[in-house]
């Protein structure tokens, strides 16, 4: 999909740095795509410590399965 962003000089220079992206379209879907994956990352960690998921086995039943 195509858009039209407003980003200042300064900030796409770092984003360009930062990602290692030579041309500003690339960089600028490499940083969204980074900033949805954090976040459901983040989500998922919360809803782990919340206690949202139930599964059967220990971490310890886990942890012997994978040996």
């Amino acid at each position: 999909m195509r858009m039209t962003v407003d980003i200042d000089e300064k900030t796409l220079g770092e984003l360009l740095k930062v990602t290692g992206h030579s041309k500003n379209s690339p960089a600028v879907a490499f940083a969204v795509r980074d900033f949805v994956n954090r976040k459901r990352a983040k989500d998922f960690g919360r809803m782990l410590r919340e206690g949202k998921f139930d599964y059967p086995a220990t971490n310890e039943e886990i942890e012997t399965r994978d040996r």
